[in-house]
């Protein structure tokens, strides 16, 4: 679907900053798209169309939100700079179906009664351009948000998504890959080159399709208590799981006797290193040490 005059390009998008007298906040990690097609093909990876609802993160100055304005039954964007709002206003005038919010997405309650209505919408997709160093925080507050979304399409730095997507045995697989791919599948739906941002940034990014999984791959009494304990395994990644378990529970009422034993009943052998070990070893490993904490 055509768009007269995108903000998505590089004339539209400085005309725009500059009518505004806009700068960008590194402490925000602000880089515009300046590419249109990039920003179908999100569309295209959400299954964005007339029955979908979207929640966007950082819209910036309207770029993807003006496409899914097009594409989508409604948009209801979060954007936490001042700026923007006052600037979203204005390019994005055209459309009513879209309702900028400013507010930090991670202090929203999506449990709260002002969003029990996205409960009954027939499709929800949440879509974003996330900054390299507030990626994961709000990915995962997404997960426990309780929120109905059929799918999340993030645009992210490349090196965050190859980690979510990482296989066992790979070095991107670390700890984070644990607590993504138990509640989500995931997949790289395209890469981002950084040519196509203003201003350009150091590295290339990648959009990552999170799809939500019927079910937890492993059931754990706590998941939180789960995932601290996958990140001690990794803590220091050439060491092997022995000597990161030994470092974290060995006290003076733990011995190493009390670890080896606890390898031994789940037949884990303690000289493997934590990127070896699939989610259900690490399940395993994590009940038969919660004792000793």
């Amino acid at each position: 679907m055509e768009i007269n005059k995108p903000i998505a390009t590089p004339t539209r998008t400085i005309e725009i900053m500059q009518a505004h007298g806009i700068k960008m906040k590194k402490s925000l990690g602000q880089n515009f798209l300046v590419e249109p097609h990039m920003l179908e093909k999100m569309i295209e990876a959400g299954e964005v169309d007339k029955t979908t609802t979207v929640i966007e993160i950082g819209p910036g100055i309207g770029a993807l939100t003006e496409y899914l304005a097009v594409y989508a039954k409604e948009v209801l964007a979060f954007e936490i700079d001042p700026r923007f709002v006052e600037i979203l206003a204005d390019t994005l005038s055209p459309y009513d179906n879209v309702k900028v919010i400013h507010q930090d997405i991670l202090r929203v309650n999506f449990k709260d009664e002002t969003y029990a209505w996205l409960h009954d919408v027939e499709r929800l997709v949440v879509v974003a351009n996330l900054p390299y160093y507030i990626t994961t925080p709000i990915i995962m507050n997404l997960i426990s948000s309780g929120l109905p979304f059929q799918s999340l399409i993030m645009m992210m730095q490349k090196e965050v998504a190859d980690r979510m997507t990482a296989k066992v045995g790979t070095k991107a697989y670390n700890s984070l890959t644990i607590a993504i791919q138990n509640e989500m599948e995931a997949e790289t739906a395209f890469i981002v080159p950084k040519t196509v941002f203003i201003p350009k940034p150091n590295v290339d990014s990648a959009v990552l399709k999170l799809t939500r999984r019927p079910a937890p791959l492993v059931e754990v009494a706590d998941s939180n208590a789960f995932q601290k304990f996958v990140q001690v395994c990794f803590r220091q990644r050439r060491k092997t799981l022995w000597n990161n378990l030994k470092a974290e529970f060995v006290s003076e009422t733990v011995s190493d006797a009390d670890l080896k034993a606890a390898l031994e009943a789940i037949d884990i052998e303690g000289s493997r290193r934590a990127e070896t070990l699939d989610i259900y070893e690490f399940a395993k490993l994590y009940e038969a040490f919660s004792t000793f904490y």
